[in-house]
């Protein structure tokens, strides 16, 4: 009987059914691939040939057939040898791990800010390594939330920080104190938000203590501050769970900074508000006991309010801001080229000190004071060597106010004890040798009175304090109730 010679497998057949493996597991392009393996053979060829160029390859990306020339002369792939080989192997090995960082790279590089689910693996000196499918992230203890520990097996959401390539490997690097966090989780739990009925405008956070999100609304029935909440603050509570109990403060939104800038300060109450544009400032006046409330602890409710509404916002009495503008008289009149007119107009724009007249140039200074533009260069020069001068006269003056505070202080609480001292010298003393009034004996009596065993045992004590028949008439009756 003929044995059939079985026919060799065709080498192109071989190279389709790689480059198909590599594009579905991989999720490498074909394209991408058939260069790699080009690459290859063409590197493998010089060496084997120890020529530096002049070989070109082409691959056939519908038969798989390869084509390697030097000149005029075709060359056969299979007559490499098994060095050669095994080069062009390790050189499609780095090409496909390229491709792979390419691949990674671009997939995560355009999700940059998004909310990301992944498992943690493995916790290195602080550091939660997440895997998010085929690709592990890192989540630094800096973007952890402050106080949170992660464990292994543990699901934790985040957001996409950073994504860089280090050498042919793609490091992507994960948040939760980020902004977006807040909003990612807003946008997840608020489905108005998610149909773009309801924007987020800005978010302000300082992450584990409190976040400020401005919300506002497209469809004039659906209020932003409502919905956000939800019913009974369904809505919210799951928000502020996944951020381990962090204080949110939903601010209303509004293109006016007169209406903004109170909203942002809430819960404190605002009596007035001044923007300058020129500084990116804006005083707020306060009552001296809406102070505390409308800075906040440690400055952070004017702070978040600040990065909230993009503007310096400075939190000042009536008081207050009338001895900074006495002192911005008292200190721009020794300006060169001063005049009243100068001071008035640098007041009028927001300017208060020094350091305020250095955050401009000499022609931004000039166009609005009418100042030839030398002069103003000497005004932002001569501002610009005294600014520290004024701020340690303004500190000096400052702590002189509180020791002065302190001293009138200590000065009432003396007065106020000696006040007490005297009201108590002034007092009659009680005349001990006097005999006790009726009411006092009575009272004494009384209190001499047994008293029930329990609430229920009434007939005992009448019984007690109930007089015999036989007493004599002169005896001392009990006290009447």
């Amino acid at each position: 009987m003929a044995i059939k010679k079985e026919k060799e497998k065709d080498p192109g057949e071989a190279i389709l059914k790689l480059v198909d493996t590599l594009h579905e597991e991989r999720k490498i392009s074909k394209e991408t691939i058939f260069k790699g393996i080009a690459a290859a053979i063409q590197v493998a060829a010089e060496r084997h040939f120890q020529v530096e160029e002049g070989v070109h390859v082409q691959i056939d990306e519908a038969t798989g057939h390869i084509v390697a020339r030097h000149g005029e002369l075709e060359l056969d792939p299979v007559t490499l040898g098994r060095i050669a080989a095994q080069s062009a192997k390790q050189m499609i090995i780095q090409k496909i791990r390229e491709a792979e960082s390419d691949t990674v790279f671009n997939e995560f590089a355009g999700k940059k800010g998004e909310l990301v689910v992944g498992t943690v693996t493995r916790v290195d000196a602080g550091t939660a390594i997440v895997s998010l499918g085929k690709t592990e992230a890192l989540l630094p203890r800096s973007e952890q939330i402050p106080g949170e520990t992660h464990h292994v097996n543990e699901r934790v959401k985040a957001v996409i920080l950073e994504v860089r390539k280090q050498g042919h490997r793609v490091k992507v690097v994960l948040s939760r104190c980020h902004p977006d966090f807040v909003r990612s989780l807003f946008e997840e739990e608020i489905p108005e938000i998610d149909e773009r009925i309801i924007d987020i405008r800005a978010v302000a956070r300082e992450a584990g203590y409190r976040s400020k999100v401005a919300v506002t609304s497209i469809d004039m029935k659906v209020d932003a501050v409502g919905a956000c909440v939800g019913v009974r603050g369904s809505r919210i509570k799951n928000v502020i769970e996944e951020l381990n109990g962090e204080r949110i403060d939903i601010v209303r939104w509004n293109d006016a900074l007169q209406v903004l800038i109170p909203n942002a300060l809430q819960p404190a109450q605002i009596s007035d508000v001044f923007t300058y544009p020129r500084l990116g400032r804006a005083i707020v006046l306060v009552t001296d006991d809406q102070l505390s409330l409308a800075i906040g602890r440690r400055g952070q409710n004017v702070r978040l309010a600040s990065k909230l509404v993009g503007w310096d916002i400075e939190i000042m009495t009536h008081d207050e801001l009338a001895e900074a503008l006495e002192r911005a008289e008292r200190w721009f009149g020794q300006l060169p080229h001063a005049s009243p007119e100068l001071t008035n107009v640098l007041i009028e724009e927001g300017f208060l000190s020094y350091n305020d007249i250095t955050c401009i140039d000499a022609a931004g200074l000039a166009e609005f004071s009418a100042l030839p533009e030398d002069q103003a260069d000497e005004v932002v020069m001569y501002a610009e060597e005294y600014a520290d001068v004024m701020e340690q006269s303004v500190e000096a003056e400052r702590r002189q106010a509180e020791e002065a505070a302190e001293v009138a202080r200590h000065e009432a609480d003396a007065q106020a004890h000696a006040e007490a001292e005297a009201a108590a010298a002034s007092e009659p003393e009680p005349d001990l040798g006097a005999e006790p009034s009726a009411e006092i004996t009575e009272g004494a009596e009384s209190a001499a009175a047994p008293e029930p065993s329990e609430a229920g045992d009434v007939s005992n004590l009448s019984e007690t304090t109930e007089p015999s028949a036989d007493a004599p008439s002169d005896a001392p009756k009990p006290a009447s109730d």
